[in-house]
């Protein structure tokens, strides 16, 4: 019914999802030739390592099967740096992944597919770039509809909000109702059945599953860290010393440890490392693990990163933390795969 490309597509969170709602998810395309073997591997799909800039109409066409009564999704989440809060402040007017989200809008003015979907992060809205994206989608006749979504309303166990955009020319489009308004999904639901780890620790089972290694400070900082708590529960002995000055009082997100009972915290490219964020396991003296941080990403347990003896932290670390989280992916799926079928519907009557 839907067949799609993925573009800037990752380790194929978002293809992933879409793929688990029923679209035909062809190609996605990414410079970060790393992500190849994730995305093959668990979606039978092909990557292709070309920077967006270059990617012609004809090239894209190719993914397309030129058959009736299929129509064309053209998907894509660009590189969200200059856009995050982690930039404010930051004069990122230079940076190279600016012009995507033009290039983005370029191929859908070249394709005329029936379908677009992006994602990003909530602040894209604030710049003149996603206005003019919006803008032109809307003179060319497509239907937007875009808002900021709370991740853990659809069962991603995970304090994420994301800025999410769907536009058709096959009439009015929106997004599902939340699914999990009254019930979050929480970090011991999704994790508390793994095997136990220590820190720098491996399971035989699941190369995935290993733990970075801490300092000798940074592991009795843990064994003294409660959950759900921050660095201010150590004593005075532990406390670093950004974290004495005035200037690091108010940072009490890092060192910290999940609780088990809530959402995880969003993950980042660094969620395996303690000091990065409020990713200490719950109750074990360890950070999360890269399958486990997976997992809060909503990847199948199963799901392949890299071969077993290429596996880093630093490398997975950021294919994880860039994923659109493949629980949003199938949402986002799901209402696209709803809106066809109500066209269709109403087309026969």
């Amino acid at each position: 019914m839907i067949d799609a490309v993925d573009l800037f597509c990752g380790a194929g969170g978002l293809t992933a999802g879409m793929r688990l709602a029923g679209i035909d998810v062809h190609a996605g395309y990414d410079i970060e030739s790393q992500c190849k073997h994730a995305y093959e591997v668990n979606n039978n799909a092909v990557f292709v390592a070309q920077d967006v800039k270059s990617l012609t109409k004809t090239q894209l066409e190719e993914w397309y099967p030129r058959v009736n009564g299929r129509y064309r999704l053209l998907a894509g989440c660009a590189p969200c740096q200059p856009f995050s809060t982690y930039n404010q402040g930051r004069d990122t007017s230079s940076d190279s992944k600016w012009p995507l989200l033009y290039h983005f809008a370029r191929l859908i003015r070249e394709l005329q597919p029936e379908l677009v979907t992006m994602e990003n992060v909530p602040d894209v809205t604030k710049h003149e770039v996603y206005g003019d994206f919006v803008k032109n989608l809307e003179d060319q006749g497509y239907k937007v509809w875009a808002k900021r979504v709370a991740c853990v309303e659809y069962g991603l166990p995970q304090r994420r909000r994301r800025h999410v955009l769907l536009a058709s020319k096959l009439g009015p489009i929106e997004l599902i109702e939340p699914t999990h308004l009254d019930s979050p999904v929480t970090v011991k639901q999704m994790i508390g059945d793994l095997p136990q780890l220590s820190a720098g620790g491996c399971d035989p089972n699941d190369p995935m599953h290993r733990a970075a290694t801490l300092t000798p400070i940074n592991l009795q900082r843990i064994m003294n860290s409660r959950e759900g708590g921050t660095w201010r529960d150590w004593p005075p002995h532990l406390i670093a010393d950004c974290h004495r000055k005035d200037t690091g009082k108010t940072y009490a997100s890092v060192y910290g440890r999940m609780n088990r009972n809530e959402p995880s915290p969003t993950m980042t490219t660094l969620c395996y490392g303690f000091g990065n964020g409020r990713f200490g396991h719950y109750e074990q003296a360890r950070a999360l693990s890269l399958r486990e941080a997976a997992i809060l990403q909503s990847f199948p347990r199963d799901y392949e990163f890299m071969p077993p003896d290429q596996i880093t932290f630093k490398a997975v670390g950021r294919m994880i933390g860039n994923a659109v989280p493949v629980r949003l992916g199938e949402i986002i799926g799901e209402s696209l795969m709803q809106h066809v079928r109500s066209h269709e519907q109403h087309a026969l009557q």
